[in-house]
């Protein structure tokens, strides 16, 4: 079934993920990043009458959207305000030793984006927030107001890979304290001009920030170790990002998980004793078709790559 239209939020390679996770009756599976619910309707629809979900989210706002678009489906949803990263433990309160399969759709939603005064859009003027928990850590005004030049262009440079970093955080620094997203652009547009064809001059500065805030590649190693460690065997992980920093994570993860000798090439023997632990689904990343990006131009940069718990 495809996602309901009244669904605040239209998932990505929707009947890729279920065709990936193979939800059946009696299955477990977490969806650690749950949002509105897309996704993780399409698992409870096809592992009816009796799989379950557990779904999480560091967004309280996502949840309550989620907790009325899931409604219909009773004590077969669980949902849980928190970080995928804790999934082992969501999963022990619930008396789960083990689960069938992991979604995890990484980076911002488009709903996060519609709404200007959560701070993740260069389009809208809002407060400078960008923190998918509103209520815990830092915001981004409190990191381009403290942190020396340096570190700033860093953040710019090693999470955006934005080119002009350290002229941006000379901006940054001029125009302090920066309190709204549209201080942010007027700074970013100062260095690299007004928006022409292709990408807005801020994309890669926003996106940057919004990494550094919810600490997104500092998390991902360590949850993708703990999602395959939760997988029963033929278990399947299936992540989502949108990021080419996310996908290498996940890729490089995928690859070093999938090999039985990690020895440095051209060792005599093997002396590592590391045995595989999940074989690659996906050699390659699946990628939105043109429907799809037609219908939702998010779609356009996800990269989807699935492993299975051997």
């Amino acid at each position: 079934m495809a996602p309901s239209r009244s669904s605040p939020h239209t998932p990505v390679l929707y009947h890729e993920v279920l065709s990936a996770l193979k939800p059946a009756s009696q299955g477990r599976y977490i969806d650690g990043t749950i949002g509105a619910g897309g996704h993780a309707r399409g698992l409870l629809e096809t592992s009816s009458p009796d799989g379950e979900v557990l779904g999480i989210d560091r967004d309280p706002g996502a949840l309550q959207l989620a907790q009325t678009f899931l409604a219909g489906y009773g004590d077969r949803v669980h949902l849980v305000h928190g970080s995928y990263l804790e999934m082992a433990s969501f999963a022990a309160a619930l008396n789960w030793a083990e689960v069938d399969g992991i979604l995890l759709d990484l980076g911002v939603s488009s709903m996060q984006l519609d709404q200007p005064e959560r701070g993740f859009s260069f389009l809208q003027d809002g407060p400078l927030d960008m923190r998918f928990n509103p209520l815990q850590g830092l915001s981004a005004a409190d990191l381009l107001n403290t942190l020396p030049e340096d570190e700033i262009a860093d953040i710019l440079y090693q999470f955006g890979e934005e080119r002009r970093s350290r002229a941006i955080a000379k901006a940054i620094l001029r125009r302090r304290p920066l309190v709204s997203t549209g201080d942010l652009v007027e700074a970013v547009i100062s260095v690299l001009g007004p928006r022409r064809k292709g990408m807005h001059p801020a994309t890669r500065t926003f996106q940057a920030l919004r990494i550094a805030v919810n600490e997104e590649l500092t998390n991902l190693p360590q949850s993708l170790s703990a999602a395959v460690g939760m997988l029963k065997r033929g278990g399947r992980l299936a992540v989502i990002s949108f990021h080419s920093l996310e996908d290498r994570i996940v890729k490089q993860f995928f690859r070093h998980e999938s090999m039985d000798c990690i020895c440095p090439p051209g060792q005599p023997a093997c002396t590592c004793d590391h045995q595989a632990v999940i074989k690659l689904i996906t050699r390659k990343p699946i990628m939105a078709d043109e429907a799809e990006v037609n219908r939702n131009p998010r779609a356009r940069s996800a990269k989807f790559r699935v492993a299975e718990r051997l």
